[in-house]
């Protein structure tokens, strides 16, 4: 099955692929926005969709995640690798730091899924969503950061709230009181349509930041935050690409 990538902040573009082009795509949903690529990476056919717009022009409510998702398994990927940033809910997780998930906690108001149920009506379309990464890919992007030395948090449980704003303090300590790790504005709904849709499905975040409930910070600069995400912009490309290649072997 075709590998994709999903990329979040500082990753719109697909510059670690080669012979690239656009690829027109059309669903049932709408068409996927802005547009999905395709390339080669070590030879092989990698596809790669920029979640926020070649600009990062959309915002996270504005994203058409049916229609994306929807879009990756008409192309016939069956892996999907995402990137984006979060905020730590956690003192020990730190800016500069990245996490792979293994849960999430979906507190998003605008419900997106659905698509089994609304192209087959008459079906049962239930859904379990107890493990909903692919251990599978957790493993190599796991692996991939031990073996280049980087500092990883193995698991962890994001919490996907809607943008663009941040916590309240009050939320934020709430959503400790969870046991949340970090907090995003897009892992849900993409993981649930993902599972939906039967592609094996895994998350790399970096943090850049911590969320409000840390008193002692104070909130951070938009510019520090981009800072980051350039600093660290080799490094998940880095994350990403010996996954792909052990997806392979």
């Amino acid at each position: 099955m075709r590998i994709a990538i999903i990329g979040g902040t500082g990753h719109a573009m697909p510059d670690y692929l080669t012979n690239v082009r656009e690829i027109p795509v059309e669903t049932p949903f709408g068409n996927p926005a802005p547009v999905i690529y395709c390339g080669q990476y070590d030879g092989l056919e990698i596809y790669h969709l920029a979640r926020n717009g070649k600009n990062h022009e959309l915002p996270p409510t504005k994203i058409n995640y049916r229609a994306n998702m929807y879009a990756l398994r008409q192309l016939g990927c069956g892996f999907v690798m995402s990137t984006g940033t979060c905020g730590s809910l956690q003192e020990e997780i730190c800016p500069g730091e990245v996490i792979i998930f293994d849960q999430f906690i979906d507190m998003t108001k605008h419900p997106v899924t659905g698509i089994l149920e609304e192209l087959n009506p008459r079906e049962s379309n239930f859904v379990s969503l107890a493990e909903p990464f692919s251990e599978e890919l957790r493993d190599h992007l796991i692996e991939s950061a031990i073996v280049q030395g980087i500092t990883v948090h193995t698991k962890g449980i994001a919490i996907s709230i809607d943008g663009q704003r941040s916590s309240s303090r009050a939320e934020s300590n709430l959503y400790r009181s969870w046991k949340a790790d970090v907090i995003n504005m897009t892992t849900a709904p993409e993981v649930i349509l993902a599972k939906e849709l039967g592609m094996a499905y895994a998350a790399l975040s970096l943090c850049i930041g911590y969320d409000s409930w840390r008193i002692c910070d104070m909130p951070p600069d938009p510019a520090e935050k981009m800072a980051l995400v350039t600093e660290s912009h080799d490094k998940i490309i880095r994350l990403l690409t010996y996954a792909i290649k052990k997806i392979q072997d």
